[in-house]
């Protein structure tokens, strides 16, 4: 049945109720800042470096721990899976929310293949048959532990009532499996336990079903997430016996029916059949659970390395124990999902778009994940609302939250599908907060371009426990070995809402977070009682994290040239190449030399740019033309990095610099053409992908000498 169009697609923009906004100039009509001379802000004309530092600390000054913590109480207030009437009262709140501080509001909404379920259940089966409970038991002192909970079954299983022998797979990898097969242990026709951890989920699904087995469970094994790691709930923050993670199992991003294009009121559409999801029913349960099946598990004796932490010897089976599992799904798989968006527009370059986003939906009431990270976004709006005081900056902000992330990146994908034109030609960055808040300790990640400007910002913005800057602790936290080394940071090779910006059509993205101890993960215990007691308990990590975010926003918006850093993206990509060396000369032959020599050429014009645009900037005032076509230059540094029919073995995924590994899925990729090349053992497309991959590097140089062309007079 079609969706009314206020529901498909609405668009209820809200009428500007701008705050004291009776006027809107541009942010550089702000009155001369009384200061000292200020350093430098690498992209920013030296006229313009004192006012854009006093801007960001108004804005690091606005977030709070009781605004965040009000913001998150009311949106963990109850659980909110996607395609529910609780997940649309969010967005509908959000909406309220970010229209108060005078933002236009819209709301993106698209009709999605997302199957719930119904039921389901697992026995162990014999002469003394015994349903085995596999639901989360309330907890004392937690009254969030009492609410509704949405089954533990994973995302995207299959239907099914399944019976067999039970056989044990470690974490069934693929490298599990090739173990099995060397004991001559088969799967097929078998009910196959894994436990969590070393891959994505999604991938144990598909090894499992490619070798005939009929149901997978996967447990949390207290090695990696339990007891052994910590008191656990509600003594501790660590997952109790039958704490369950549940989590999609779909390998892919985005609907799918249909893959690649977005899912609008009458678009095309895949048969079931034709999905790649799994066909086999996929259930998570609790190591208690886990624990009833695999005691009495016989057969091969395991490898010392396949031994978990339950208290008896584990071994592969099969059997004699067996197992049935019974998934029932909902009768109408399709449903609406809603992305909202809040626009603050750009006064100097308003098709020039920042996106910050991050995802709403969660398995419960989702306090961490990711509540969190709304609240940041949030508080972060509000900062940069504030800061600005009846200014406009000069690029356009976006404050998005997006549906069914938990799914496989449904709705921040299907966005990126419907707005590909507009985001491909004018998307200056993309920020994703998820999981911005469950600990005190501080990690960030994103492409190389950006790193050192989330290193900068951090510099300004206080730990949230007082202990000098974020940055400050974040490098004490690293025990560096030089002064000149920097914190690790994680690079985007997938797993969440960037992966549509960033592998899929190549805009540079940043992302941050607070973390700590904790075994919660996609479980009924995610909630504000958790939070409050293991996590951030008073709220300010939440606040941290918005308050980074509301000064790199600014930072980038008000950029007379974006301050992308090519030459730390060309030195990190030359280093992975050169770790590459070794396995692409044993492959047949081939050698990096070129690929390397591309790189480097590379980064020797990032430089010579540098150079240029600190020069130009702190001596002269380039022509707004000037500034228009070095940033259009820019932006396509890292698109030229994409391949428009995408990795072969993923057409999806364009970028040829990071994905996500097609075996683990938690893993990332680097330079991953090449990588898959080499794992499939093919000489010459390991030299047809360096081939190609040094042709768009140096057109990526290009863009840089463009850029540096447009500045220098």
């Amino acid at each position: 049945m079609a969706i009314r169009r206020e529901n498909e697609r609405m668009t209820t923009r809200i009428v500007m109720r701008m705050m004291r906004m009776t006027r809107i100039v541009p942010l550089f009509a702000l009155p001369a800042v009384a200061a000292a001379q200020s350093e430098a802000l690498a992209g920013y004309a030296a006229r313009n470096v004192a006012a854009q530092r006093a801007l960001e600390a108004r804005a690091i000054a606005v977030p709070d721990g009781e605004n965040a913590r009000r913001i998150s109480r009311e949106l963990a207030r109850e659980p909110h899976i996607a395609g529910t009437p609780a997940q649309q009262r969010t967005a509908a709140w959000v909406n309220a929310e970010l229209a108060r501080l005078g933002l236009a509001v819209e709301t993106r909404s698209y009709r999605v293949y997302l199957p719930h379920a119904t039921g389901v259940r697992v026995w162990r089966m014999g002469r003394d048959t015994t349903e085995l409970a596999i639901d989360e038991p309330p907890v004392p002192g937690d009254p969030h532990s009492a609410m509704a909970q949405y089954p533990t079954v994973n995302g995207y299983s299959a239907a099914g009532d399944a019976s067999g022998e039970v056989v044990y797979v470690n974490y069934g990898l693929i490298e599990d499996y090739a173990q099995l097969d060397s004991i001559g242990a088969s799967v097929r026709g078998k009910i196959v336990v894994a436990r969590y951890g070393r891959s994505f989920r999604g991938i144990k699904a598909r090894e499992a079903e490619k070798r005939g087995a009929l149901a997978l469970l996967i447990y949390s094994d207290p090695a990696d997430d339990g007891y052994v790691r910590g008191d656990v709930y509600p003594e501790g923050p660590m997952r109790p016996p039958r704490g369950v993670q549940r989590g999609s199992v779909m390998n892919g991003a985005g609907d799918p029916s249909t893959p690649g294009w977005p899912s609008t009121e009458g678009a095309r559409r895949l048969d079931v059949s034709q999905m790649t999801i799994p066909r086999i029913p996929v259930v998570p349960v609790g190591y208690a659970t886990a624990q009833a099946l695999l005691e009495g598990v016989r057969g091969r004796d395991v490898p010392q390395s396949w031994q978990g932490a339950l208290p008896f010897r584990y071994h592969v089976g099969p059997g004699p124990v067996r197992a049935r599992v019974q998934v029932t799904l909902d009768s109408q798989p399709y449903k609406v999902v809603h992305n909202t968006l809040a626009t603050l527009r750009g006064a100097v370059y308003p098709d020039e778009v920042i996106v910050i986003g991050g995802h709403r939906d969660a398995w419960n009431a989702g306090s961490v994940d990711n509540v969190s990270g709304v609240t940041s976004i949030l508080e972060a709006a509000r900062a940069v609302v504030r800061a600005l005081d009846g200014r406009r900056p000069a690029r356009t902000l976006v404050f998005a939250t997006w549906d069914a992330e938990e799914w496989g990146l449904v709705g921040s994908s299907e966005y990126v599908e419907d707005d590909s034109l507009r985001l491909q030609r004018g998307a200056v960055a993309y920020v994703n907060l998820d999981v911005s808040a469950s600990g005190f300790d501080f990690g960030a990640g994103g492409s190389p371009s950006f790193r050192s400007l989330t290193r900068d910002v951090a510099k300004l913005v206080p730990d949230p426990l007082g202990r000098g800057s974020v940055y400050a602790r974040w490098r004490a936290r690293a025990a560096l070995a030089a002064d000149s080394l920097e914190p690790p940071m994680g690079d985007p090779g997938g797993g969440s809402d960037f992966a549509g910006f960033y592998n899929h059509l190549g805009i540079p993205h940043a992302d941050w977070g607070f973390g700590g101890p904790g075994g919660i993960y996609h479980s009924a215990y995610d909630a504000p009682t958790w939070q409050e007691r293991f996590g951030d308990t008073n709220y300010v990590a939440h606040a941290a994290a918005a308050k980074l975010a509301a000064a790199w926003l600014l930072r980038v918006a008000n950029a007379d040239v974006v301050p992308y850093d090519y030459v730390e993206f060309g030195r990190t990509l030359e280093r992975a190449t050169q770790g590459l060396a070794r396995p692409v000369q044993a492959s047949g032959g081939a050698d990096v030399s070129a690929l390397v020599e591309a790189w480097r050429d590379f980064t020797a014009r990032a430089d010579a740019f540098r150079r240029t645009r600190d020069e130009a900037l702190a001596t002269r005032a380039p022509a707004q033309r000037a500034l228009v076509a070095a940033n259009a230059s820019l932006r396509e540094v890292e698109r030229r990095l994409t391949r428009p029919s995408g990795l072969r073995s993923r057409p999806w995924y364009r970028s040829l610099v990071y994905a996500a590994d097609m075996d683990n899925g938690y893993s990332t990729m680097v330079l991953p053409s090449i990588g898959e090349a080499l794992r499939a053992r093919d000489a010459t497309l390991v030299r047809t992908e360096i081939d190609d991959l040094v042709t768009r590097i140096r057109s990526a140089s290009a863009a840089l000498d463009d850029a540096r062309r447009a500045l220098d007079p």
